[in-house]
């Protein structure tokens, strides 16, 4: 296969492929019948790829690298007329599951009880439950203490709908204020919520692989339109996660070790209690 033809046939593959290649999934595309070895190295196809992103410079699609791998999706400029096909805003978050989704974003691997020694406040399970729904957050192990909580971490999900490849590139915390009250927002939240207003005003799109504020909505067509999927920081007017509260006082360090032996002699983890409604 020429150099020509490998590049029409990885250009094809990008335009229609669901969610990012990986090098290696782009390496399959010059097996014969998917397997063996791949008639292109991994190499040639980095140079094919730096090819294609000047062969689109001047059009209204780009090819850009992702945690998960490569893919094409708008340009920012063209992000105002594709709202105007999809007109659905984004949807919103209550300030609650943005601080927890910052805390993870920024403390990993951190579990339900340091969330809440941050933030002062009982973490409702709903709330982690959303965050792994949508994507952004998982266990990945338990903390070896009465109880085994689970450790939660972000996940490349969530860089892909931030577009970044990797969490160096999360915007820096900024030093608390001498008084320490100038703002009422958490560091991490500041920072986090820097990025996604400026990833949403600039590069970011929906991810094919994030699942859509409406579950039985699903997004169509190859190269990945510009509107964010990115949430805003409400105060109220409706947020997805309105009916989820936290402001149940948060347990000490000494009573949330009590209270997780107890239940782990009970085979009973913390999450399991309903949440309760203010």
């Amino acid at each position: 296969m020429d150099t020509v033809e490998a590049k029409k046939v990885l250009e094809t593959a990008l335009l229609c492929a669901h969610e990012p290649l990986s090098i290696n999934d782009m390496k399959k595309l010059y097996m014969d019948n998917g397997e063996g070895e791949s008639l292109v190295s991994a190499e040639a196809i980095k140079t094919m790829l730096e090819e294609l992103r000047n062969d689109w410079v001047d059009k209204g699609i780009e090819i850009v690298c992702l945690s998960t791998g490569w893919r094409f999706q708008s340009r920012p400029e063209m992000k105002r007329y594709l709202e105007r096909l999809n007109p659905e805003k984004p949807p919103k978050y209550s300030r609650a599951t943005l601080e927890t989704l910052a805390i993870i974003a920024y403390r990993q691997p951190v579990t339900r009880g340091d969330i809440e020694e941050i933030r002062g406040v009982t973490v409702n399970s709903q709330t982690i439950k959303m965050l792994e729904d949508r994507g952004w957050i998982e266990a990945i192990g338990h903390r070896d203490v009465p109880g085994r909580p689970a450790l939660f971490a972000t996940t490349k999900q969530f860089l892909d709908d931030l577009g970044l490849t990797s969490l160096d590139q999360l915007p820096p915390l900024q030093p608390v204020s001498k008084d320490g009250v100038q703002s009422s927002m958490l560091p991490e939240m500041q920072a986090l919520q820097a990025s996604l207003d400026s990833d949403a005003a600039a590069r970011e799109e929906a991810s094919p692989g994030s699942p859509p504020a409406d579950p039985s909505a699903e997004q169509d067509g190859a190269a990945h339109a510009a509107p964010s999927n990115l949430p805003d920081v409400v105060n109220g007017d409706d947020p997805v996660d309105a009916g989820i509260t936290d402001n149940e006082p948060s347990a000490t360090a000494g009573e949330q070790a009590a209270e997780d032996a107890e239940r782990a002699k009970q085979n009973k983890e913390p999450d399991d209690e309903p949440a309760q409604p203010t």
